[in-house]
C-alpha cells in the first residue's frame, strides 16, 4: 500500500469530486472484500508500529453501523506501540442522535484523562470526532478522520440511502446544527483514499481550509481500520 504524506498543493490534483459517490466497481470491491476486512479489523493480530505512543490518550470513533470491536485490531496495534488507546464505548453506531454529544462527554468524563485526548474517527465516526471538537474544544487535542465525508454534498457516498433508513432523518437535516465542512478549532488531519468505494475522495480529503493536513492512502473504505500498512500511517499521524 502507498501512503503518501499530502499537503495542500495535492489538493488540486484529481482526486473525484466531492458531490458525486464513488463509481459502482470501486463500491464492488468493498462488498466483495467485506467480510475479509471487517474479520481482520476485529480479530487480526495486531501490527508492529515503529512510533512511541508515550501514553497519549486516543479514542477511536467507529463508523456507521460499527463497534468498538470493528476498531479493535486498530486500537490493539496502537495500545501494544504505548498509547492510551480507548473504545467510544457507546455501542454500534447508528447515526448522529440529538444527545451523541452529552453521551460522548459522559464517556470521556469517565475516562478520567489528566488533559485532552485524539480523536480518531473513521467515517461517520469522523463527522462525530470533528463535531465533538467544536463544542468540547478543552477535551480534544487533535481529530483524525478516516475517509469521513465532511466535505462538499452529503450525498457524495454509496452509504447515505441506508444511513437515511437507519437513522430516520435526512442526511442534510440532521437532528444537531452542524456545519461539517467548518474545520474544528484543534489541530486536524484528514486521511483518505482514491481508492475509497463507499465515500468520494475529495469529500474524505476536503478542501485546503477545512482541515490541517491531508494524507493520501491507497487503500478501501474497510481497510482503514484493518489493513498494516493503514494501520502504520494513522499511527504516523497521532505520533
Amino acid at each position: 500500500m502507498a501512503t503518501r504524506f499530502s499537503n495542500l498543493s495535492l489538493l488540486n490534483e484529481p482526486m473525484g469530486r466531492a458531490d458525486c459517490a464513488p463509481a459502482l466497481p470501486l463500491l464492488a470491491r468493498e462488498a466483495l472484500s467485506f467480510a475479509y476486512m471487517r474479520t481482520s479489523a476485529a480479530f487480526a493480530s495486531t501490527v508492529p508500529l515503529d512510533v512511541a505512543g508515550n501514553g497519549r490518550h486516543v479514542m477511536v470513533i467507529p463508523g456507521f453501523m460499527a463497534s468498538d470491536q470493528t476498531t479493535s485490531r486498530l486500537r490493539r496495534s496502537l495500545q501494544d506501540a504505548g498509547f492510551a488507546a480507548h473504545g467510544w464505548g457507546l455501542g454500534r453506531n447508528k447515526g448522529i442522535k440529538s444527545d451523541i454529544f452529552e453521551r460522548l462527554g459522559r464517556r470521556v468524563e469517565e475516562l478520567d484523562i489528566d488533559g485532552p485526548l485524539t480523536l480518531v474517527g473513521w467515517s461517520l465516526g469522523g463527522l462525530i470526532a470533528r463535531e465533538y471538537a467544536k463544542v468540547a474544544r478543552h477535551d480534544v487535542a487533535k481529530v483524525v478522520t478516516l475517509g469521513s465525508p465532511f466535505s462538499g454534498d452529503p450525498r457524495a457516498n454509496n452509504a447515505w440511502r441506508l444511513y437515511e433508513f437507519v437513522a430516520g432523518y435526512k442526511v442534510d437535516n440532521p437532528p444537531i446544527d452542524v456545519i461539517l465542512s467548518e474545520k474544528p478549532p484543534v489541530p486536524t488531519c484528514a486521511i483518505w483514499s482514491r481508492n475509497d468505494g463507499v465515500v468520494a475522495p475529495g469529500s474524505a480529503c476536503g478542501q485546503h481550509h477545512e482541515s490541517d493536513h491531508q494524507v493520501e492512502l491507497d487503500c478501501t473504505h474497510m481497510a482503514f481500520v484493518a489493513q498494516p500498512d493503514a494501520i502504520r500511517a494513522i499511527a504516523k499521524v497521532l505520533a
